[in-house]
């Protein structure tokens, strides 16, 4: 009988691992990815929306489209896993056995949880926020933008740094620098929470007048009196406020208690298993891993997670490990930008930004849909 591996998410880490797991495995196992809308979203997209620079219909395809035909796709939410019975069962009612468990469920916006959020700031970490946010920037006429980070981790450690460069160069294209100022609220001693980074951009930053305000932790908005306050007891007034709401992971995870208090997946950093269940694996924006939540985190290991599974389901030794593996690009205004290289072992040594990592950023969102979710880059 064929071993059954149920995925749970069909964004980038949840394709991936099915398609690779479906074309290593074949009649050995049935392949079966349970996602909520069926639609895969690009995520990165999002920021590039916000500032006019992209339209938001190329964010979206069908998942059924991304997948292998031999892959099942199940267009339905979760209500809870079952590790004891082995099964998921579905809001709708009705179970999905499994043998092996892929949780590529992601992280989840909460912007309920700062006071103010939702009524008096902006973000980027949604399409409809992003649209929003898109206008705001459309209609603004000057006055203090200030973007911040309003609770840790988030997805895309480098996108606030990203978003304030190019935020302030867009001004600039609109003739509205002179008056206004840009204002980046950080709860880190620094820009962002990679340091190398931080070193590089920070001069690029203090060059363009863009002030940056370190240990601001974000504890509520007053959208009446258009201000930030911070758990330092500190307050900052804007015209414009771009805060990265607070995340969480699966909520369908949480009420199946497979999470620690923060909703994120206790997962074992080299072979990607859940700590306390060995038949589940966990990656992308899920795990509790000390490293960045980011599609790029999820593209590096989908394959560990599907070559562990293709192991077990085997009966051979796994050969592979997780060794951190990231690498993400990062604007930096201007047509220029820098990469992220780095893993557990190793931090980045980003190079000097240039016109060539800008074009590599941009050539890498146009191939994504034809590279990426079928394993035809690692």
């Amino acid at each position: 009988m064929p071993a059954r591996v149920v995925v749970l998410g069909g964004g980038v880490g949840g394709t991936l691992v099915a398609n690779l797991l479906s074309k290593r495995l074949g009649r050995d196992a049935t392949v079966t990815v349970v996602d909520g809308s069926g639609m895969h979203v690009y995520q990165p997209g999002f920021l590039y929306v916000a500032l006019g620079q992209a339209d938001a219909l190329w964010l979206a395809r069908d998942e059924r489209t991304l997948l292998r035909k031999d892959v099942e796709l199940v267009v339905e939410n979760a209500a809870r896993v079952d590790p004891t019975a082995q099964v998921v069962q579905l809001v709708r009612g009705g179970t999905i056995p499994y043998d092996h468990l892929v949780l590529a469920t992601g992280s989840r916006i909460v912007r309920e949880q700062i006071p103010g959020l939702v009524a008096g700031a902006h973000d980027f970490y949604s399409l409809d926020g992003a649209l929003r946010l898109r206008e705001a920037l459309r209609t603004f006429r000057g006055g203090r933008v200030v973007i911040g980070v309003a609770g840790i981790p988030y997805k895309c450690p480098p996108a606030p740094v990203e978003f304030t460069l190019m935020v302030e160069e867009l001004l600039r294209h609109k003739g509205l620098r002179s008056r206004s100022q840009v204002t980046l609220l950080s709860p880190l001693n620094r820009a962002f929470t990679v340091e190398p980074a931080s070193k590089l951009v920070q001069p690029i930053m203090e060059k363009r007048g863009i002030e940056l305000q370190t240990f601001f932790n974000v504890e509520s908005v007053d959208p009446d009196k258009h201000t930030v306050s911070s758990l330092e007891g500190e307050t900052v007034e804007y015209d414009l406020a771009i805060l990265v709401p607070p995340h969480r992971g699966a909520k369908v995870l949480e009420d199946s208690g497979l999470v620690d208090d923060g909703g994120w997946v206790p997962t074992d950093r080299a072979t990607l298993q859940h700590t306390a269940h060995e038949r589940i694996f966990a990656l992308g924006d899920a795990t509790d891993l000390p490293i960045s939540k980011s599609g790029s985190t999820a593209h590096f290991e989908a394959p560990i997670v599907a070559s562990r599974i293709a192991s077990l389901i085997k009966g051979t030794a796994p050969r592979e490990a997780y060794t951190g593996r990231v690498m993400c690009f990062l604007e930096t205004g201007n047509g220029r930008a820098t990469a992220l290289r780095f893993d557990y072992a190793h931090p980045p040594t980003p190079p000097t930004p240039s016109r060539m990592w800008h074009w590599a950023k941009w050539a890498f969102n146009r191939a994504y849909w034809i590279t990426v979710p079928q394993g035809r880059i690692a």
